[in-house]
């Protein structure tokens, strides 16, 4: 079954000198967001801005989908600790996004992580949604 997820945003003046609110509207779970064009090109000055929020949802996004991949082969992991960097250049757009992994999976080495990991990167469906960029990855074993 499809589900939708939405959100919204109120932004006031232009780009340069202007600022927004992002609004979820659907769980509510993030509450309201300021958002600005510094935030998202120089310091973020308790500001958010697009690429973060990518950044979560691909980090998100991957720990699931390696988590699932570990559980089908037999080896759930006790944890996977993700990060992603998301890239913007001014003028260019998103550049990449690096996932970085350090888990903790018994039974499985280090080879068969990284294997996983990857499988995981090329699958999960923000990986799918971002497949105009680089997506690198780092993975080890705690």
């Amino acid at each position: 079954m499809a589900t939708q997820r939405s959100a919204s945003v109120t932004w006031n003046g232009g780009l340069l000198d202007g600022s927004g609110v992002i609004h979820t509207s659907t769980s509510g779970a993030l509450g309201s967001l300021p958002v600005s064009w510094p935030a998202r090109s120089q310091e973020p000055d308790g500001k958010t801005s697009p690429e973060e929020l990518i950044a979560a949802a691909h980090a998100a996004c991957f720990s699931m989908a390696l988590s699932n991949v570990l559980a089908e082969g037999g080896t759930p992991p006790e944890e996977l600790a993700v990060n992603a960097t998301v890239t913007f250049v001014p003028g260019t757009g998103i550049t990449t996004s690096m996932l970085d992994v350090e888990g903790r999976v018994p039974g499985v080495d280090a080879e068969t992580f990284l294997v996983k990991a990857q499988d995981a990167k090329a699958n999960c469906p923000v990986s799918q949604a971002l497949k105009g960029i680089e997506i690198g990855l780092t993975a080890k074993l705690a």
